[in-house]
């Protein structure tokens, strides 16, 4: 499948051994919620992330009691691990020191330029990158201050002002976010920032989205609707939820853009008065099997003869179902009957043999 549009060339930045921007795939990343000095349920949380499809992840450094664990997190981990840091410049320092290989700042809350200068300066000397992240609900107070602008022209600023100074001070490997919780607020502002900093690599997020219902949706709203445009390098989905619960949005957000896919598509019908068979469990069933599953095929589960056939042409595997059974396709070719309580089985045996 053919991606809406071309992404947005921007500069390539390295996070540990994950290229960020540029040609690289659009990266997916979550963070953490364990207590940091917890390194045993942090790791155990990285690695989870990894195995739900993170190529990075992100561990806050809440103080310094936490900077031994962390350094054997960022040893350990499986991914490349950034560091959330906040108000505490010296923290930021210890995190490039203790391995992280790109920081996460809002260097408007880090205190003055001098504080944010040693902070590049150290992940420079070590190779780090930094991903600059503007808030609706930190900006600057003489940026917010301002009646003239809206919100999304105030995030502009606030970017532009980071970026320049970063930029001036010779530090190129930056990542920039600036995030609301306001959908349309998302869209404006990112619009604007790949006009203004087409350069920059852009990290993509709805802050503060909600749960997973709500979360989901306007995240694959905001974020489907940037990442259509060719707008973003790297995202979150951010949820009110177990983390784990955040990469497998994100990456059905990239599969049904045609940007990245990971594992199977699948398509099932919504059901109607035609159906002859109970085919909302066995749907639910084969998505949850299809979880452990990483083959990029398409996978059809459909509840009648009306678009069942014409499904299963696309489809690599497919069951259209009838009275009671269903018949089995496999790249459009009719395979078998199958009864309806062997449906999925079968359905899953043949993927496998793919």
């Amino acid at each position: 499948m053919e991606q809406v549009a071309p992404r947005t060339l921007t500069r390539k930045v390295h996070v540990g051994d994950v290229a960020i921007g540029g040609d690289a795939p659009v990266v997916v990343q979550s963070m953490t919620c364990t207590p940091t000095s917890d390194t045993k349920a942090t790791l155990a949380q990285v690695r989870a992330l990894a195995d739900a499809g993170c190529d990075i992840v992100r561990v806050t450094l809440p103080d310094k009691n936490a900077i031994d664990s962390f350094a054997r997190i960022c040893a350990l981990s499986p991914v490349p691990i950034v560091a959330d840091i906040h108000f505490d410049y010296r923290l930021a320092i210890a995190a490039v020191r203790a391995g992280a290989a790109k920081l996460r700042i809002n260097p408007g809350n880090i205190g003055s330029w001098e504080r944010v200068d040693a902070v590049i300066d150290a992940a420079g000397e070590r190779g780090a990158a930094i991903r600059i992240g503007v808030n609706a609900g930190s900006l600057e107070q003489d940026i917010a201050e301002r009646d003239d602008l809206t919100l999304p022209q105030k995030l502009v600023a606030s970017s532009l002002r980071f970026v320049d100074h970063f930029e001036q001070r010779g530090f190129r490997d930056i990542v920039l976010s600036a995030k609301a919780h306001s959908v349309p607020t998302t869209i404006d502002t990112y619009r604007a920032l790949s006009r203004e900093l087409p350069d920059i690599p852009l990290h993509l997020g709805v802050t503060e989205a909600g749960t997973v219902r709500q979360g989901t949706i306007k995240s694959s709203v905001g974020l489907g609707v940037l990442l259509a445009e060719g707008i973003g390098n790297t995202l979150r989905v951010s949820l009110t939820a177990d983390p784990v619960e955040e990469p497998p949005v994100a990456w059905g957000i990239l599969e049904c853009l045609g940007i990245r896919r990971r594992g199977p598509e699948l398509v099932s019908c919504p059901t109607c008065g035609r159906t002859q068979v109970n085919l909302i469990p066995i749907a639910q069933e084969v998505e949850r099997r299809l979880q452990n599953v990483t083959k990029p095929i398409s996978v059809a589960v459909m509840g009648c003869v009306v678009n069942g056939p014409g499904e299963a042409s696309d489809a690599d595997v497919c069951v259209a179902c009838g009275r009671g059974s269903a018949l089995l396709f496999r790249h459009g070719e009719v395979i078998r009957k199958i009864d309806e309580d062997h449906i999925v089985d079968e359905l899953m045996r043949e993927i496998e043999s793919l």
